[in-house]
């Protein structure tokens, strides 16, 4: 066995990945040769028997290799691309069908052998294999191979010989305690890692996935407890009384709270008024008014004389809540101040001065709140809104900020009662599940690709009539598979073929923060009328006139983030609309659509997705600051989770610092999870 650590291996000293492979690994969020190993397979192709031609049956899963005869051709049905080629092995020929894959036809070259893999049907009158997967025959790799994900810059091939590199160096040291591995029956560390990426049998996977799920649960809990237990506000906080004139207040709001709002407000102001610290989760449903909640807490705070602050994860809704905030509260003499990363040099240094002296009672903002140089006089409360979008250390930075903080985190992701008390059981949580009166009603329709014409004029009907439409896709640009609306692709599409009289809008993560910024103002003000997304939407600003959004290839997300999608529309006045798109016939795929097309439940919704398919794309753990799941389920795992949570807490009952020094390994597992957790919490 070897063993030194791996964290910290530059990927460059791994043989073949240079700067432009370092970094398409880096923007998949890889930097480091234990990072690589933690990468997991997605798939697995087994390749320890080629299949002739005249062997293959309809319907088999196959592998064959044959030399193509002809250079693939490329033609048209619909918007659909059909790439198609011959491929003969000396027993018979097959026809190999690509859907949406035109760049095949530059990647394959007639005369040449290939090993192709995918599943046969009859298309197009003969034997054909329908969107194989496909590699140059120059060796006869054989054995069970991982498939991994794929982003651009990375191949199968290449992420299968970095990473035998990165399983041979000497990283792969035990962590757990041997009494945890014995009690539980875990696999080697070093023996799962080698497994569950190369295979020798389909039961090694198994024993692989047993201890690796395992860990990453183990190490979830580990982290959770850990933050809890090192809460630097678990004391005292400053002790806020509601504020005398919130009658006042609430006369500007122009509406009366719904009951949960008022429950939850209640539950705010006695934890505010108490001896303890308030450590509270706000789970608010899409449009149940969250942010009313907030401005009543901002306004008990100024009115005690205490500083709160409201940190939001994007500027153009931070601008928003500035504005709403200022414009409610400086009537009534509470003084409202903006922090941001886009202020000019001498905006920053005079925000950071009236701070400092204590002249703005709120301040709303992003990240530049946090910054080294910002001192607050007196703050009392601190609020990060869409609290999932920020990491552990990026709250407690917030936090620290002040000697005995009250912390208020608000999410709009609705969270299945089975799992709340696992992931948040070291906070109070209050639940807003009803919606303020005179919401406007989202209508919710299911179709298929049949529909795109009509639902193309249906578009430019919303556009004509004034309003805006979100268009939200599920990759940025063309994928592996070729069979999913993107971004970059179907955008142009859309803006030149489809809606060239309208202001078409591309948004996507990937792009700068001043360029996602500029085109998500762009949208709020209305001079882009259709915009064509990734789900960076998911969280951002109320645009009143948008009332449509189409949302391609609706299988490939979870109920509740399609829930969440839905929620950019239907905040103004005018009758709006979700549509879901997807040519899945997969009965599972149905029974999700459905529910979201009946309920604008956000609870009974993500309880429906945990049920119908479990945890894995339900929310991220970005929520807490830490990094997702890769293996483990929460809902299939549950009895894991249990074991491993169980082994956690005694772990820090016995050993609450993980000082001692069969824990060292341990310790320093623990410490990189949670900074990994905080570097992709945005």
């Amino acid at each position: 066995m070897k063993s030194t650590e791996c964290a910290g291996t530059p990927l460059t000293q791994l043989k073949g990945v240079g700067h432009a492979r370092a970094q398409a690994l880096f923007r998949t969020g890889i930097e480091t040769a234990e990072q690589l190993v933690t990468y997991y397979p997605r798939d697995y192709e087994d390749r320890r028997e080629l299949t002739p031609i005249a062997n293959v049956k309809i319907g088999d899963s196959v592998m064959i290799r044959a030399k193509l005869v002809n250079t693939p051709s490329t033609f048209r049905k619909g918007r659909l691309a059909i790439t198609r080629a011959r491929a003969e092995d000396g027993t018979g020929h097959i026809q190999l069908v690509w859907f949406n894959q035109a760049y095949i036809s530059k990647n394959l070259e007639a005369g040449r052998e290939y090993v192709f893999i995918g599943r046969a049907d009859h298309k197009y009158n003969t034997l054909s294999l329908l969107s194989p997967k496909w590699k140059e025959a120059l060796d006869d790799e054989r054995g069970i191979l991982p498939i991994y994900p794929l982003k651009e810059g990375l191949t199968q091939d290449f992420l299968r010989q970095t990473m035998r590199q990165a399983l041979e160096l000497p990283t792969l040291r035990e962590y757990m305690p041997v009494e945890i591995r014995s009690r539980y029956r875990l696999a080697e560390y070093s023996y799962a890692s080698h497994q569950i990426h190369f295979p020798d049998t389909p039961e090694d996977v198994d024993l692989a996935k047993a201890r690796l799920v395992f860990d990453e649960l183990f190490m979830l809990r580990l982290a959770l407890l850990q933050v809890k237990n090192n809460r630097i506000f678990a004391k005292n906080g400053y002790r806020i009384p509601p504020a005398p004139d919130e009658a006042k207040l609430r006369d500007r709001l122009g509406f009366a709270l719904t009951k949960a709002q008022e429950r939850t407000v209640q539950e705010i102001l006695a934890d505010l008024d108490s001896d303890k610290a308030m450590n509270r989760l706000v789970q608010g449903d899409v449009g149940s008014g969250k942010t009313a909640v907030a401005m009543i807490a901002l306004f008990a705070a100024a009115r005690a004389g205490r500083q709160a602050v409201m940190m939001a994860p994007t500027e153009v809704l931070a601008k928003q809540h500035y504005q709403n905030i200022r414009d409610l509260m400086e009537p009534l003499g509470v003084r409202v101040g903006f922090l941001s990363g886009s202020l000019t040099a001498a905006q920053k240094r005079d925000a950071d001065e009236k701070i400092q002296l204590g002249l703005y009672d709120i301040v709303i903002g992003t990240h530049s709140l946090i910054q080294e140089n910002v001192e607050y006089a007196r703050l009392g409360l601190v609020i990060t809104d869409e609290q999932h979008r920020f990491g552990v250390r990026q709250r407690a930075a917030l936090a620290a900020k002040s000697e005995m903080p009250n912390v208020l985190v608000m999410t709009a992701t609705p969270i299945p009662r089975t799992l709340a008390m696992v992931l948040y059981g070291d906070m109070d949580i209050s639940v807003l599940d009803e919606k303020p009166p005179g919401r406007t009603p989202v209508s919710t329709y299911c179709v298929n690709s049949d529909f795109e014409t009509r639902i193309d004029n249906f578009i430019a009907k919303q556009v004509r009539a004034g309003h805006q439409v979100y268009i939200i896709c599920p990759a940025v640009t063309e994928s592996e598979t070729g069979d999913l609306h993107t971004v970059m692709e179907y955008g142009a599409f859309l803006a030149k073929e489809v809606f060239p009289e309208f202001k078409v809008g591309l948004l996507y993560g990937a792009m700068k923060n001043a360029e996602k910024e500029q085109v998500m103002q762009a949208f709020y003000d209305g001079e882009i009328q259709i915009l064509v997304s990734t789900t960076v939407v998911e969280v951002g600003v109320d645009v009143p006139n948008a009332n449509l959004i189409v949302i391609q290839n609706a299988e490939r997300f979870g109920l509740a983030q399609l829930h969440q999608l839905r929620g950019r529309v239907g905040r103004g006045k005018a009758e709006s609309y979700c549509v879901l798109m997807t040519d899945s016939e997969q009965v599972l795929t149905r029974r999700r659509m459905k529910v979201l097309v009946d309920s604008e439940d956000g609870f009974f919704i993500a309880e429906e997705d945990l049920r119908l398919r479990g945890a894995g794309d339900l929310f991220g753990l970005r929520q807490h600051g830490l990094p997702e799941l890769h293996l483990a389920d929460l809902a299939r795992d549950l009895p894991t989770l249990r074991d491993a949570g169980e082994a956690a807490a005694a772990v820090l009952r016995d050993d609450p610092d993980l000082s001692l020094e069969g824990h060292y390994l341990l310790k320093q597992k623990v410490q990189e999870y949670i900074a990994r957790g905080d570097e992709t919490a945005l």
